[in-house]
């Protein structure tokens, strides 16, 4: 099989070529060795990690938060009365259809 040095390093660094770059022989059925758990951070220090990463954020003005809000509460009750009025014509149809 041709493999370049890049995939012969992957699968020495996976355990399935030895040195040489030959392929492990390995039993069917036989689980892969298990992995090394990853170190843990400790709750402080993934606290300042956290803090961290929330200063890079780009928080919006208070003025931009309120028109969005604004934008966001008119397209509501846009959609809310047109989906009432698709609701009530739909209804007065059907019950004219079945009244007959």
């Amino acid at each position: 099989m041709a493999m370049n040095r890049q995939q012969k390093r992957l699968l020495q660094k996976k355990g399935q070529l030895d040195a040489e770059g030959e392929p492990k022989a390995r039993r069917r059925g036989t689980p892969p060795p298990p992995r090394p758990k990853a170190e843990r951070t400790s709750p402080p220090q993934f606290v300042r990690e956290v803090r961290g990463e929330l200063r890079k954020v780009a928080w919006p003005t208070r003025p931009e938060v309120v028109n969005y809000s604004i934008i966001v509460l008119v397209a509501v009750v846009l959609l809310t009365a047109y989906v009432a009025a698709l609701d009530y014509g739909f209804g007065d149809l059907i019950l004219k259809l079945f009244s007959r």
